[in-house]
């Protein structure tokens, strides 16, 4: 049997591992239970042993299931406190570590796409990584000329991995939501299947950020490192040295942290207007803030290519919303694509469900918190709430995929973040039609 195949097995058996795991737990709190101990107690240590569990399987496979480890620890914060804080340490691991390739794998990737004589560019380069993820990891040297760059290598057989591992998590869909309650997988899952070519394209990645850094050169409040040189599966850019955004979620002071979320929105917003493009996977590991208090900006795998900007059709809508005209925002909705020509939505009812999109525009300075993101998420949640049936009922046009990801996820993160700030002020700036009469 070829390398391959035992690779493959080992992975399947691995993510099979997760169910076969949480069942074993449950067995062992039962009988916890019958000998007597307390049903809370023998709760948290089910929560921790699965926490643990995922983040061990996740983060040793890297690939899809790396992938899909970091898009949950983005969302516990729309969990349930009581089961999202056995996870929070362990899915924010997954955020930016994962397990290193071996040296001899580093030097035959860099021979194979920059020369066997590769070294000679470096007057130092560090094999040990200086950070790894979900396809790639990135090591860092320093060239010839003196410039400190970041080296960022996908792993080998990164497509086969993705692939692998996405059919294998949307086989234990059902069984992994029961581990994480609250959270419905399989959009997830199949978000993550649609993006892998994007994903997987350094050349375009490389593309991205070249224009991104080109956009924001000496900007005062965003730092992106330009590309020296790139190639289908490895991309050198300059170094940035700062301090992990998802630091200050933990150890942050409360105006740090209303600092960087401000800033964190503002690029989100700029990215269309001034670069022609949204970095579409608004995760905390992909940020850092700067010594001077710059935010500085990696990982540009997965961008919408908007070079007219973000639809004027978003700001309009939300001006209207906020004004509670129903109809105009269902007509709105209509045009976009968003609600089917002939379906009949309740104007009162779809302005419920949308209240969570508008409440952050509604005032001059508004107050992020977990609290607040899953009473969102127990609106739109709960099967037996009216908000349930009418998210199944709404339609998704492709146009507007990541750019709704990116609206979640960056709420997501400016809940973790308990970040207040004024956001309208930013909407009134970079958002179109959002303040047009």
């Amino acid at each position: 049997m070829s390398d391959l195949p035992r690779k493959a097995l080992s992975r399947t058996a691995k993510l099979a591992s997760l169910p076969l795991g949480a069942a074993g737990r449950a067995t062992v709190g039962l009988g916890k239970r019958i000998g007597g101990a307390p049903a809370e107690a023998v709760y948290a240590e089910f929560q921790r042993r699965t926490a643990d569990q995922l983040f061990a399987v996740l983060g040793e496979l890297k690939g899809g299931a790396m992938k899909f480890g970091q898009m949950l620890s983005l969302m516990e914060s729309a969990m349930p406190e009581e089961l999202a804080a056995p996870y929070r340490a362990t899915l924010t691991k997954l955020q930016d570590s994962a397990p290193p390739m071996q040296a001899s794998t580093v030097d035959t990737i860099l021979s194979r796409e920059l020369g066997k004589r590769w070294r000679d560019r470096f007057d130092e380069f560090g094999d040990v990584p200086a950070a790894a993820a979900s396809i790639g990891q990135v090591h860092r040297g320093r060239l010839k000329d003196g410039r400190e760059v970041a080296v960022k290598l996908q792993y080998p057989g990164a497509a086969e991995a993705l692939r692998a591992d996405l059919r294998q998590l949307g086989r234990f869909a059902r069984t992994i939501g029961s581990l994480i309650p609250g959270l419905d997988v399989k959009p997830l899952i199949a978000e993550l299947q649609e993006r892998i070519g994007e994903e997987l394209d350094y050349d375009r990645e490389a593309q991205a950020q070249q224009q991104y850094a080109d956009a924001f050169k000496d900007h005062p409040e965003f730092v992106v490192p330009r590309v020296v040189k790139h190639s289908p599966s490895v991309i050198v850019s300059e170094w940035i040295e700062g301090r992990p955004l998802s630091s200050y979620i933990t150890g942050g002071t409360k105006e740090e942290r209303d600092a960087i979320g401000l800033k964190y929105v503002r690029f989100m917003f700029s990215g269309p207007k001034y670069a022609g493009l949204l970095h579409s996977d608004p995760h905390p590991g992909n940020f850092r803030v700067m010594p001077d208090g710059r935010l500085g900006v990696v990982d540009f795998g997965l961008c919408a290519r908007l070079p007219d900007g973000l639809p004027p059709a978003i700001g309009r809508l939300l001006r209207i919303s906020l004004k509670g005209d129903g109809l105009a925002v269902r007509d709105g909705l209509k045009a976009e694509g968003f609600i089917k020509p002939r379906m009949e939505i309740d104007p009162a009812q779809l302005m419920d469900y949308l209240a969570p999109f508008a409440e952050p525009a509604r005032e001059e300075s508004f107050q992020f918190s977990r609290e607040w993101m899953r009473a969102q998420a127990n609106r739109t949640g709960d099967f037996r709430s009216p908000n349930a049936s009418l998210a199944l009922r709404l339609n998704m046009p492709p146009s507007y995929l990541l750019i709704h990801r990116v609206w979640i996820g960056g709420m997501a993160v400016l809940s973790q973040l308990e970040a207040e700030a004024p956001f309208r002020s930013v909407l009134e700036e970079l958002l179109p039609g959002f303040s047009d009469d």
